[in-house]
Parts: C-alpha cells; sequence; structure tokens
C-alpha cells in the first residue's frame, strides 16, 4: 500500500466512522477530531520515513 491509499482509508473511516470532524452529533459516536486526526497521520509520516 502505499502512503496515500492509507491516508485516504484513514480519512473515509474518520468521516463516516464516527461523529465527524467537527463536534459531536446528538446520536453519532464520537469520532475522530481533527487533533485525533493529524496525529494518526504524523504517526504514519514516522512510520514510513517521511517525516
Amino acid at each position: 500500500m502505499s502512503l496515500v491509499t492509507i491516508l485516504l482509508i484513514i480519512l473515509i473511516l474518520a468521516a463516516f466512522g464516527g461523529g465527524g470532524f467537527i463536534g459531536n452529533g446528538a446520536y453519532r459516536g464520537p469520532g475522530f477530531s481533527i487533533a485525533g486526526l493529524l496525529v494518526v497521520v504524523l504517526i504514519v509520516l514516522l512510520v514510513s520515513g517521511r517525516l
């Protein structure tokens, strides 16, 4: 898998897997926040050696 593929999968899971990026819906789970998404991206960059 390329880095772009991994990042796209993470973004799709963050968008559809929870409460969205900003705030939480009344009937939805917490989801990923912007800070959590940035941490995941930084970890992927560190693991892939691009940072």
